[in-house]
């Protein structure tokens, strides 16, 4: 009776976690699937689900505004910069915390990922008055100074977790073997840190591409982004065009997720199989 009593209370509970997990997923599902519903409503305003006909009206209102087409142009030079300087600075300083052991590096490591916790307000603001101070007023570079700023995080966490799976024996072996230092990292410290570098790299063009507080303290009236040209047309007359540019955005989410699974994989991003020959 007691065995019997356990194995049902272990069914409650199975069938419990499955119903909170479902809960879960339909809570995070149920708004990305009601904003793809109404990014095709054909009615000219905001009506009740489900929609009686559908329409691409508002990807072609979307893609005829001047002002989120400059701001889309402005996201994707700012994020492709962006991934470019952090995959080299973050890198770097990735392997060089890794090799280094001096007083302070704890310190300099929590510096490098305090971005992350640092709220973006306090980050765009802080920037603003610094990039003034030093007399720089230009729009474009003040938003490439602080994407990268919040941006370098992610490459310099991701390429620390993949140094850390490494085997430091196989550089001190092409060493011993009369490689060079540069000859050792380029042949084995690389392309043991790709796959972080790729990670890091797909969760900064994301970011960057995303980013609304930071930029909204950093733009200028002739240089802005995709998502503060949004939220000025949401203050500006509320329509579906919001919607079309959310699904426009879940579908460059999407590429990245599938170019992150087809050249990193889930499994590994993971942290599984950090220790496998």
């Amino acid at each position: 009776m007691t065995g019997t009593t356990k194995r049902l209370g272990d069914r409650l509970l199975g069938g419990a976690m499955i119903a909170m997990l479902v809960l879960v997923l339909a809570f995070l599902v149920t708004p990305l699937l009601v904003t793809c519903l109404l990014a095709f409503d054909a009615r000219s305003f905001l009506g009740p689900l489900p929609p009686p006909a559908l329409s691409m009206r508002w990807f072609e209102k979307l893609v005829s505004l001047d002002y989120v087409t400059t701001g889309l142009a402005t996201s994707l030079k700012i994020a492709v910069l962006t991934t470019a300087v952090d995959v080299l600075v973050g890198t770097a300083a990735a392997v060089a915390l890794d090799r280094s052991n001096f007083h302070g590096r704890s310190l300099l490591m929590a510096a490098f990922l305090s971005p992350l916790i640092v709220p973006a307000v306090v980050i765009g603001f802080a920037l603003l008055l610094f990039l003034s101070r030093i007399g720089i007023v230009d729009g474009f570079t003040r938003l490439l100074c602080g994407h990268i700023v919040i941006t370098l995080p992610y490459v310099v966490r991701t390429v620390l977790a993949s140094l850390t799976g490494r085997d430091r024996r196989l550089t001190e072996a092409a060493l011993v073997l009369g490689a060079t230092e540069r000859q050792a990292f380029w042949n084995i410290t690389l392309p043991l840190i790709r796959s972080g570098m790729i990670t890091g790299a797909v969760f900064a063009f994301a970011v960057s591409l995303d980013d609304v507080a930071v930029s909204m303290f950093l733009t200028d009236p002739s240089t802005y982004t995709l998502p503060v040209a949004l939220v000025s047309n949401m203050r500006a007359s509320f329509d579906l065009t919001i919607a079309a540019a959310a699904v426009l955005l879940m579908a460059i989410s999407a590429v990245l997720i599938i170019v992150l699974e087809r050249f990193v994989g889930f499994d590994r991003l993971l942290g599984q199989g950090l220790f496998r020959s």
